[in-house]
């Protein structure tokens, strides 16, 4: 095993989001590429808004998407570790303990005309503060020099320490901020890669600052992700998109292909091939390669990958994953001699998708919509094509390559095309299954009812 140690570390105050999906995924390639360790860490310092079932969430969906981890932590269980730091740093001056309230930042900086907005303004730093309700503990940021790092997909990042704020280390309540839990645990498990989305950018400098205050002045090798947007180009937000994994998992898609389409967000195979084995993006994955553009998380996309995963499985553990999925009114053995063309044809497995595949084989068939009746039934010769086809239906031998002989045997007759007319006036639609397989599983004066139900149709028209 490499001396490689990447973490991901999500707080459980909400669901796993496609980005940490994202940022999860890529930690966990970068481990394995290099044969390195994975860790997961829960950011649940925020106990106010971290729960447990959130946390198992986390776990459910990282399982499903198949990514599994080599050592495990919750920061909470380290809290006092956290706290002696932060209280080690109180000791020796690098932090003070503040008593300042919103509204009284808020009067200093209308009192001074201060335009750069609600910064804390180091008003307590020599002010000796004692312990006591409402107090926190903020880092005495340098006021001189730069702290930066070299970031592998967006180049040297810079911050003067100078607008820089002192920011909290240690909340009211005595619990340390995810600022020095992140710092600490870093430096104490050894972490040699950060890679996590750009939003973070901003936290960074106080991490750097509180590792050089604990004697850790090299940084771990940083890579912050570009954002994931959606078709308006705009940040994925829950208010407007799908962003839990959750979500996409309930619509049918398969773990495979969610992880497949989630590893070329932000980066590219270098043969190319977009759908391929994990052990082959393994292998291939470099986080040198991460393009620095904003991500966009294209739905379309993703369901071309999952229809694509979908037809690429085996038939029997496709059949048993949808048997159940299938309408009330459609038998187990029908389905099951149909799941071949239900499996090349489905985006999702999804009850909805499947149903109008099959349900005009056990019921009436769907009333098409006017632009599509008008489309196929409105050609010259249709009647033609439908009346003799009805006729012959009634003597051809009921089998599928019967029927397709007898379908396209008309055709040639008439010179005209017969099979979306009788593909209609069958199952009521212009597109689905290979006709003559399913037309074969109906009751023949179900069909010929059909076909001459559809002939006068066209001729009352």
């Amino acid at each position: 095993m490499s001396d490689v140690r990447v973490r991901f570390s999500p707080a459980p105050t909400g669901y796993l989001h496609v980005g940490g999906a994202r940022s999860a995924l890529f930690n966990w390639l970068y481990a394995r590429h290099t044969g390195g360790t994975f860790i997961l860490r829960i950011e649940d310092t925020d106990t106010d808004r971290s729960s447990d079932h959130l946390i198992e969430a986390i776990y459910d969906s990282m399982r499903w998407l198949g990514l599994d981890w080599d050592e495990e932590y919750r920061q909470t269980d380290r809290a006092d570790q956290h706290l002696a730091f932060a209280n080690q740093l109180l000791v020796d001056g690098k932090a003070y303990r503040c008593d300042c309230t919103r509204d009284a930042l808020d009067a200093r900086i209308a009192a001074r005309g201060d335009a750069a907005g609600s910064g804390y303004d180091s008003f307590c730093r020599d002010r000796d503060v004692q312990p006591g309700d409402g107090v926190v503990v903020r880092f005495r940021t340098p006021d001189e020099g730069i702290t930066g790092w070299d970031d592998v997909i967006r180049g040297r990042v810079e911050f003067e320490n100078s607008v820089l704020e002192d920011f909290i280390i240690v909340r009211s309540n005595g619990t340390p901020m995810f600022h020095v839990a992140n710092a600490f645990d870093d430096a104490d498990m050894g972490i040699t890669h950060v890679v996590r989305g750009e939003d973070l950018v901003n936290t960074t400098p106080r991490v750097l600052l509180l590792r050089q205050a604990m004697g850790h002045p090299e940084p771990p090798v940083y890579a912050h992700l570009p954002l994931i947007v959606n078709e308006q180009r705009k940040k994925l937000s829950k208010r407007r998109d799908d962003v839990a994994v959750g979500d996409y998992r309930a619509k049918g898609y398969l773990p495979e292909a969610m992880r497949n389409y989630l590893i070329t967000l932000g980066w590219g195979p270098r043969d190319g091939e977009e759908i391929a084995s994990i052990d082959r993006f393994i292998e291939q994955f470099e986080l040198s390669d991460i393009n620095n553009s904003p991500a966009f998380f294209d739905v379309k996309k993703l369901d071309h990958f999952n229809a694509e995963y979908i037809r690429a499985m085996p038939l029997e553990e496709f059949t048993a994953l949808t048997i159940d999925l299938r309408p009330e009114t459609v038998p187990a053995d029908l389905y099951e001699r149909m799941a071949p063309f239900v499996q090349q044809r489905l985006k999702h497995i999804d009850a909805e998708e499947i149903a109008p595949l099959m349900e005009w084989m056990v019921g009436p068939a769907p009333e098409p919509s006017d632009k599509d009746w008008k489309k196929v039934m409105g050609k010259d010769g249709v009647a033609s094509v439908l009346a003799l086809v009805a006729d012959r239906l009634t003597v051809v031998e009921w089998s599928p390559e019967a029927l397709e002989a007898c379908v396209f045997g008309v055709g040639e007759e008439l010179n005209a095309k017969t099979q979306l007319p009788v593909r209609m006036a069958v199952t009521g639609s212009r597109t689905g299954f290979p006709l003559f397989e399913p037309m074969a599983e109906l009751d023949r004066d179900e069909v010929v009812a059909r076909v001459r139900a559809a002939l006068a149709k066209v001729e009352a028209a």
